[in-house]
C-alpha cells in the first residue's frame, strides 16, 4: 500500500514508518516539526519507499498519486506544563490538529477511498470513575480545564471520524492509545517514564507527587505498533483499547527505575499541586483487542526498559 502518516516525525509516528516501510509500503509522511524531530526520520531520508513533506495538517493537504491508508498522528501530547512543546502551551495547535488536522485527513481518505485510522487517547477517559476503562465508559472530562485542550480535541477527532464513517462511508478505525515508552520518546515529555528514567539516570532522587498511589499501565512501544497495524489491517471501526493492563503505582514504578538503573539517590516526595487534574487511575480493558485482533502486550516492563535506557543514556551524553 501507499501510506500517508501525519505526525511522522514523533515518537509513535516514526515507529511506524520504520514498521511500514519493513513491511514493504510505500510511506509519505508529514510533519511540521512542532513536536516531532527531524532526528526521528534522519535515517529513513534517502529511503525510495519514504517521501516526506514539512507541512501542517491544520491546512489543506494535498498529495498526488494513489493513497490506500492514512493514519493521523499529529499532535502535541505532552502534559508537561514547563514544556514550551506540550498542549499545555499549544493549545490552539493542539486544537486545530485534533479539529482541523483530521478533518483535513478524513477528507484525504474520503477522496482516495482509503482506510483512515485515528490516533486517538485514554485521556478520551478523563480522570475516570470506571475501572478499568473499557471502550463504552463515555468519560469524566472536564471540558474548560487546562488538560481539556488535548481531552477534547480527541473527542471531536473521535466524533467526526464517526461521522465520516456513517455519512460519508469512510472506512475507519480509532485506536484508543494508552501510556506507550521507547526509544524516541523526548525526554522532555513531561510524563512519568521520561522523568523518572532521566532523573535515576543522572544520579538524582526520583520525584513522587502526592503518596505516589496513583496509578499507570506502560506499554513498550514495539507492542504498541503491534496493536496499531494489526487495526489498520482489520475491519474495526469501534474505538479500541491498545495498551498494557498491567497496572502499577507510581511509587512502585519510581522503585522499579532505581532499581534497574542502579540509582541510589532514592525517592523525593513533593506535594501533588502539579498535576492540573492529572488521572487518579489509569488501566486499560484490552478484551476487544484481545478478542478482535489477537493482541496483547508482549514485552515485559523490564524488558522494555532495558531496550529505552541506551537511547537515553545516549541523548543525555551518558553513552
Amino acid at each position: 500500500m501507499r501510506i500517508l502518516i501525519t505526525g511522522a516525525a514523533g515518537f509513535l509516528g516514526s515507529h511506524l514508518c520504520d514498521r511500514l516501510l519493513a513491511e514493504g509500503h510505500e510511506v509519505v509522511g508529514l510533519d511540521n516539526f512542532i513536536t516531532g524531530s527531524r532526528e526521528n526520520i534522519a535515517h529513513l531520508m534517502g529511503h525510495d519507499r519514504f517521501t516526506f513533506y514539512r507541512h501542517d495538517v491544520s491546512n489543506y493537504i494535498f498529495i498526488g498519486g494513489k493513497i490506500d491508508a492514512v493514519l493521523h498522528f499529529a499532535s502535541p501530547a505532552s502534559p508537561n506544563p514547563t514544556s514550551p512543546f506540550g498542549y499545555f502551551n499549544l493549545p490552539i495547535q493542539t486544537m486545530k490538529a485534533g479539529a482541523l488536522g483530521t478533518h483535513n485527513t478524513l477528507g484525504v481518505a474520503k477522496a482516495h477511498g482509503a482506510r483512515f485510522l485515528l490516533a486517538s487517547t485514554s485521556e478520551v477517559y478523563g480522570d475516570p470513575l470506571v475501572h478499568p476503562q473499557r471502550e463504552d465508559y463515555p468519560g469524566n472530562v472536564d471540558p474548560v480545564g487546562p488538560r481539556s485542550v488535548y481531552d477534547e480535541s480527541k473527542r471531536f477527532a473521535e466524533a467526526l471520524t464517526m461521522a465520516y464513517y456513517r455519512y460519508h462511508g469512510v472506512d475507519t478505525r480509532i485506536a484508543r492509545i494508552f501510556n506507550t515508552y521507547g526509544p524516541r520518546m523526548d525526554l522532555e515529555d513531561g510524563r512519568v517514564l521520561p522523568n523518572f528514567l532521566k532523573q535515576a539516570l543522572l544520579g538524582q532522587p526520583l520525584t513522587v507527587y502526592g503518596d505516589g498511589q496513583q496509578t499507570r499501565s506502560f506499554c513498550y512501544v514495539d507492542d504498541l505498533i503491534e496493536g496499531i497495524v494489526r487495526l489498520l489491517y482489520s475491519d474495526e471501526h469501534l474505538p479500541v483499547n491498545l495498551g498494557n493492563p498491567q497496572e502499577m503505582t507510581i511509587l512502585e514504578f519510581a522503585e522499579i527505575i532505581n532499581r534497574i538503573t542502579g540509582n541510589r539517590a532514592g525517592i523525593t516526595f513533593v506535594p501533588n499541586g502539579r498535576s492540573e487534574r492529572d488521572p487518579q487511575r489509569r488501566q486499560p480493558d484490552i478484551t476487544r483487542a484481545r478478542t478482535i485482533l489477537g493482541w496483547e502486550p508482549k514485552i515485559s516492563l523490564e524488558e522494555g526498559l532495558a531496550r529505552t535506557i541506551p537511547y537515553y543514556k545516549k541523548k543525555l551524553g551518558l553513552a
